[in-house]
């Protein structure tokens, strides 16, 4: 029996690896990670060691203390109701529950900023410094704005330049 549950536990280890759609090698400590939602671009930055730290809304933190409930990953109702609340936190999370079931592009703003990146060591220091409550708000301070601080050095979200350009043509 004991060598049954030994072999048990192996197998279960070996699924939840082979369960992991992100390969960790392809992520250095400071990169930039982005996964489509459905209306915007969610973003985080690579800690190393299957860590991102990311910007999210989230109710939680102000209705309970309790770390255990809030480490959980963020419904779409705590979401939410932190977009509505404007509460958010820099938070840290597992590579598979920041992709949420997306594939994830690694740096593809140094396409689109005209600022070179930080080193990598710096920007992951920056998101660090960073964990931790905060205010939140669609255009003036969202993910985008949060890891665009860390890698470049300017707090700027081009999802939401493009909001604002489409609403001005209104």
């Amino acid at each position: 029996m004991f060598l049954y549950q030994i072999l048990n536990l192996f197998y279960v280890a070996l699924q939840k690896e082979d369960d992991s759609k992100h390969d960790l090698s392809l992520y250095k400590r400071g990169d930039l990670l982005e996964v489509p939602r459905t209306l915007f671009t969610h973003f985080g930055i690579y800690l190393g060691d299957n860590r991102v730290a990311h910007l999210i809304p989230d109710i939680l933190p102000v209705i309970t203390k309790n770390k255990s409930a809030i480490a959980k990953m963020v419904t779409n109702n705590r979401l939410l109701l932190g977009v509505i609340t404007k509460v958010a936190s820099v938070r840290v999370d597992s590579v598979e529950d920041f992709a949420y079931g997306s594939e994830i592009l690694i740096n593809h703003m140094d396409k689109v900023c005209s600022q070179p990146p930080l080193d990598g060591d710096e920007v992951a220091r920056r998101a660090e410094k960073l964990l931790g409550s905060v205010t939140y708000s669609l255009l003036w301070y969202n993910c985008e704005h949060y890891v665009m601080y860390c890698r470049y050095g300017m707090a700027i979200s081009y999802q939401t330049y493009k909001v604002e350009s489409l609403a001005s043509c209104q």
